[in-house]
């Protein structure tokens, strides 16, 4: 029976040769995570559950990384609950501030999620390791407990979409302008409960961090998992990291899609998704010189080296425009130390951005960059909800590295050819 790779990886978790969208499955999980929003939750409903132990204290990630370091009392009491739970089951995998970084940059980082992987998050954005080649989803904080204490979790088997991005993309677009383009032409609501799979020539030389972009963000068109088939790069990417061996799957020639959606990749320019939805997605040029209060760049779905890489080549230099405020958060201490290496925080701080340690911060309105009303903020984060970073009369628009480190110079919107 033809099958997609997410039917492939579904099917060999559950011990069948093969499954069909629609099916309902027991799957075992490769790995499980949670963090200080959502684990204390979880926790309490392991407790209930009576679990004397977890099923495999190397197989849960604990990441407090939202409110970190803690912003205030509440926070504090809620890192302290997954600190306490990992010393009492003994996890492996707990990070604690200092080593810790945002959990959908980290896991793939340290090699512990891998091609073929089947992973839950009690996080929406855990469908950012498809980018491995993983099956990955977010899921609630009791499907979580159930999965710490059983290591199973029951999925039904989501529909497949395609996407196809033919030829060469220009200058400046990466994957964070391929998703917001994609979820502008079929809305955040065009994938609901579907695989969300990534192919075509441009898919195939996109290097990793942007890959990990896309599938971040397949979840704000309610899709149940992006997903990208190994390839070269994958193993380049995961040579020396993984923590176990990887399993290279891909979607037979036949398999069965939903529907196929084909983009020219060389026609789409820099985007920008306008308040407050992600699908309002425009090319920069038509949102040039709106004014902005504030930059953010960093999040799980930007704040990886390459992120910081163009954003420091384009400051470099420069200063950040008067009345403007930049923030600068690397994902993980790995990032946050080879940037320094690189001498890319001293540009960003010369420029007059602050940088802050890795943290989830601003992104959902925890701290590190509130807004106030009336305030217009640009990040290269993924959601633009009302009050999402603050006020509930203030505006988030989204971009990529580019067009925010461009901004950022300029404090209006600006296409990054406009000041290299």
């Amino acid at each position: 029976m033809p099958q997609t790779i997410t039917e492939k990886i579904l099917a060999a978790h559950c011990g069948r040769e093969s499954v069909k969208p629609g099916d309902f499955i027991e799957a075992k999980v490769d790995l499980c995570l949670g963090n200080d929003i959502t684990a204390p939750i979880a926790i309490k409903e392991f407790e209930a559950l009576g679990a004397a132990r977890v099923f495999d204290k190397g197989r849960i990630a604990l990441i407090p990384d939202h409110f970190t370091p803690n912003k205030d009392i509440k926070s504090a009491e809620q890192a302290k609950a997954l600190r306490d739970f990992a010393k009492k089951h003994d996890l492996e995998l707990y990070f604690e501030v200092g080593q810790m970084g945002v959990e959908h940059a980290l896991l793939p980082e340290q090699g512990l999620v891998v091609s073929g992987d089947l992973v839950i998050g009690a996080d929406s954005h855990t469908c950012t390791y498809g980018a491995l080649g993983a099956f990955s989803t977010g899921v609630g904080s009791t499907d979580l407990a159930a999965a710490m204490a059983t290591g199973e979790v029951w999925l039904r088997v989501p529909e497949t979409m395609k996407f196809v991005f033919k030829g060469a993309r220009k200058r400046w677009v990466g994957g964070k302008d391929f998703i917001l383009y994609t979820i502008g032409k079929i809305g955040v609501d065009g994938a609901l409960y579907r695989a969300m799979e990534f192919t075509g020539a441009a898919i195939d030389s996109l290097p990793m961090d942007d890959r990990l972009s896309m599938c971040n963000m397949a979840i704000e068109a309610g899709g149940k998992n992006g997903i990208i088939a190994p390839d070269r790069i994958t193993a380049e990417y995961e040579a020396g990291r993984a923590k176990r061996a990887p399993r290279v799957l891909a979607s037979d020639p036949d398999a069965r899609y939903h529907s196929v959606h084909e983009y020219d990749a060389g026609s789409i320019e820099p985007q920008v998704s306008m308040p407050h939805l992600p699908s309002n997605a425009k090319a920069v040029g038509e949102v040039a010189g709106t004014k902005l209060d504030q930059v953010v760049i960093g999040s799980c779905t930007n704040g990886r080296l390459s992120d910081l890489e163009v954003s420091a080549a384009i400051m470099k230099g420069r200063k950040v425009a008067k009345g403007l405020r930049v923030i600068v958060i690397p994902a993980t201490q790995k990032i946050y130390l080879e940037a320094m290496r690189r001498g890319w925080l001293e540009i960003f701080v010369e420029a007059g951005a602050a940088v802050s340690t890795p943290t989830c911060g601003p992104c959902l309105g925890g701290h590190m960059g509130i807004l106030a009303a009336g305030e217009r903020c640009l990040a290269t984060t993924n959601r633009n909800f009302v009050g999402r970073m603050g006020h509930v009369k203030s505006e988030v628009w989204l971009a990529g590295p580019a067009v925010a480190a461009a901004s950022a110079l300029t404090g209006v919107i600006t296409h990054p050819d406009e000041v290299m």
